[in-house]
Parts: C-alpha cells; sequence; structure tokens
C-alpha cells in the first residue's frame, strides 16, 4: 500500500511520454509553437512570394537559410497572435476588410489577380496574414508602445550630448524621386508593376506622370505606384542630401532642384541613360547650429529616442514571450543533422 502512489506516478509519467510519442510531428511539420504546428506548405508559400522569379534560383544553403528565417518569423508571430488571442485582441472582420479593402485600392482587379498568381498566394492568404499584423499590431500597442514615455528633460539630454550633430555646415535639401528606366529591372518593383520597356515608353511615361503630379496627385503614391526604383517602397523618399551631393549629379539636375521651393517637384528630366527622373523638394534647411527652442529639432529627437525606445521594448517583449512559450523548431533540427541538406517532401 505504501509504494502505490510511487506506481500509479509511474503509470502516469510513462502514459504522458507514450502520448508525446503518439502525436510526434510527421516530416513536413517545421514547427510546433505551444502544441500548434507550423508547416512546410506555410514556408514554402511564404518562399515562393519572395523569390524573384526572374532572377537566378537561389543556391540549397541562401534557399535554406531564408527558409529557416521564414520560420522563425512565423514563430514569433505565432506566439504573440496566442498572447493577442488571450487578451481579447484579434483583429475583426471589419478591420481585416478595411485593411484588406486598403491594400487593394492601387491596383485594378485584374492587376490585382495577376500579383496573386505571381506570389501564389490567396485572398485567404492576404485576409489570414492581415489579420495576423493588426493583431499583433494591437497586441504591441498595449503592451509595448502604451508604456514609451519620452519627457522634456529625455530631449534636452540628448540635445546637450548630442549638439554637434544638430550643426548643418551646408544646406541640405529632403527631396523624394520618380525615377523612370528605358529599360526594365527584374529586381526592382513598384505596386502597379509598372515599367517602361524602351526610351519612348519611358518618356510616354515621363510625360504622364508629370501630367498627372500637376493635376495634383500625390507625389509619394505616384512614386510607390510607377518609380523603378528601390525607393518606390518609401513614396521616392532619399531624405536630406546636402548640396555638395548634387555636385556629382547632372547639371541639369542639380540646376532644377536647386531651383525648387518646398513643396514644388521638377518637369521630367532626362537622364544620360536615356531614362527620366523627377524630384520633388520636400524641404530645405540653410546652414547653421540648430537650436534645441526649434521645434522641428524637439520633434526630431522626440522621433527619435521614441523609435529607440520601442525597437528595445519591442525585442524585450519578444524574448520574454518566447521564452515562455513552449517552442520546436524540426527544421533547425533536421538541417543539423543533415549537415545543412534541405529534408525531402513526403
Amino acid at each position: 500500500m505504501i509504494r502505490k502512489p510511487l506506481v500509479v506516478a509511474a503509470l502516469g509519467v510513462c502514459a504522458l511520454l507514450s502520448c508525446r510519442q503518439q502525436v510526434a510531428p510527421g516530416p513536413d511539420v517545421w514547427a510546433v509553437v505551444d502544441g500548434k504546428p507550423i508547416t512546410r506548405q506555410e514556408v514554402e508559400k511564404i518562399f515562393r512570394s519572395r523569390v524573384n522569379a526572374d532572377a537566378p534560383a537561389p543556391s540549397q544553403e541562401e534557399a535554406l537559410s531564408l527558409e529557416l528565417g521564414i520560420l522563425d518569423e512565423l514563430i514569433n508571430s505565432e506566439i504573440l497572435l496566442e498572447r493577442a488571442n488571450k487578451m481579447n485582441l484579434l483583429a475583426s472582420d471589419a478591420e481585416v476588410d478595411e485593411k484588406f479593402t486598403e491594400s487593394k485600392s492601387p491596383y485594378t482587379e485584374e492587376e490585382f489577380q495577376k500579383k496573386l498568381q505571381e506570389t501564389g498566394l490567396t485572398v485567404d492568404d492576404l485576409r489570414n496574414d492581415i489579420r495576423r499584423q493588426l493583431s499583433i499590431q494591437k497586441l504591441l500597442n498595449r503592451e509595448v508602445v502604451s508604456k514609451i514615455s519620452i519627457t522634456e528633460q529625455d530631449v534636452t539630454d540628448f540635445y546637450n550630448q548630442n549638439r554637434a550633430q544638430f550643426n548643418v555646415v551646408e544646406p541640405r535639401y529632403h527631396i523624394a524621386e520618380i525615377v523612370i528606366t528605358p529599360r526594365p529591372d527584374p529586381t526592382v518593383y513598384n505596386r502597379k508593376n509598372d515599367k517602361a520597356k524602351d526610351e519612348a515608353e519611358a518618356g510616354r511615361k515621363a510625360a504622364m506622370l508629370a501630367q498627372r503630379l500637376a493635376a495634383g496627385a500625390d507625389f509619394a503614391q505616384m512614386a510607390m505606384d510607377y518609380s523603378e526604383d528601390p525607393s518606390a517602397s518609401t513614396g521616392g523618399d532619399l531624405g536630406f542630401e546636402p548640396e555638395s551631393a548634387f555636385n556629382k549629379s547632372d547639371p541639369a539636375l542639380k540646376k532644377a532642384v536647386l531651383s525648387l521651393k518646398a513643396g514644388q517637384a521638377t518637369q521630367p528630366i532626362h537622364t544620360k541613360d536615356g531614362g527620366y527622373v523627377i524630384v520633388r523638394l520636400m524641404a530645405k534647411e540653410t546652414a547653421g547650429q540648430r537650436q534645441l527652442a526649434d521645434a522641428q529639432v524637439q520633434q526630431a529627437i522626440r522621433d527619435g529616442l521614441r523609435t529607440r525606445k520601442e525597437q528595445l521594448l519591442r525585442s524585450a517583449y519578444l524574448v520574454e514571450a518566447r521564452d515562455e512559450a513552449h517552442v520546436a523548431n524540426h527544421l533547425a533540427r533536421q538541417v543539423l543533422e543533415s549537415s545543412g541538406k534541405l529534408p525531402e517532401a513526403k
């Protein structure tokens, strides 16, 4: 009778071990987060949507590295999504509908369907991803962003410690650009997937954009839709450039930009490669020491401090959340055991 509890406990442990063996994941389950599997199919669908079909295929090592990174993103998302669910912060259908409509707005229905075919994603994939992103953002807004406080003393201390940073040694120009090239670059994307195929088409496209901008079209939106440059993703924004930087550019471009007033854009400027560029001056700074009393200086410091603190707290929050979760990364283990070979699909 005295030994019975020990026997029962031992049987319980055996039962637990047996259960774990019975629910061991199959070969196409690449990770498990708190009992929820993340499959090979989920990772590879995202992988295919990110790999440029027109570029050379990645090597096995490059592909595996990218897939491990995608899997890690999905693990983190699942951990945070589970927390959002427990806090009743999941995005509503109405919120998902609104964001989905916004994401479709730059495209015609034909363009949107073509984009889906190119990426291999479905409408349900997009809606699920939107729900995940909105839910995680709600969670981080409550758990991280709402706890950030930047005081006047923080701003003053940063300025006093970094006065040289606010000494503008020469005039600076905050510019954005729309680039049209005479030959399509498969590594560069814009939202319309619109690229000129030759010099004549580049000229027609530049004229069309100039006309639409003159009619009041938003420069950033036009850049995201049509610019054939990596800066398209940020609305063509190149940030501040010192005046001396324009000495390296085409003299016509320098003359046009330096003659602009804030808010104005150039006409299409023909570039040496047969393409065109349209530049908008967003702001101009004269040379000299910027004082703490300057509202723009204070806002820049406040924004920078907030961004740094948010990045730090987000990282710490994710580390804590990951420590509390039960994660098994089977792909990482398989890669190690196979000396870097991709596991075969079953």
